[in-house]
């Protein structure tokens, strides 16, 4: 078993926590604290978990949301079974065959 490691984002909810229930009520507040992101970037930002966040953009939130790191992004461990290829009990590799190549005979 492989330790696979995920986390939830919580930007929505905390949002809401200090009614702010549109993606551009964080524009303002951001562009105050030297980040400028597009519409665009905002609601990405909101709608799902960023796979990249700049740590002067998880200040900013943290500063306006006035929490910390762990109140926006929750850590938690996925387990995930992955099947083992070419080793092993769990996923041997399937036996080999000798292959013979035959070429065609000419006709006379």
């Amino acid at each position: 078993m492989i330790k696979k490691m995920g986390y939830a984002w919580h930007l929505r909810r905390l949002m809401a926590e200090h009614e702010m229930f549109h993606t551009s009520d964080l524009a303002t507040p951001l562009a105050e604290r030297g980040i400028s992101l597009s519409r665009e970037q905002i609601y990405r930002l909101v709608a799902q978990p960023p796979q990249r966040l700049s740590m002067d953009v998880l200040a900013a939130l943290c500063d306006i949301l006035g929490c910390g790191p762990g109140d926006l992004i929750e850590v938690r461990v996925e387990n995930i079974s992955v099947r083992k290829t070419g080793t092993g009990p769990e996923g041997s590799a399937p036996a080999a065959h000798r292959t013979t190549i035959r070429r065609p005979t000419p006709k006379s």
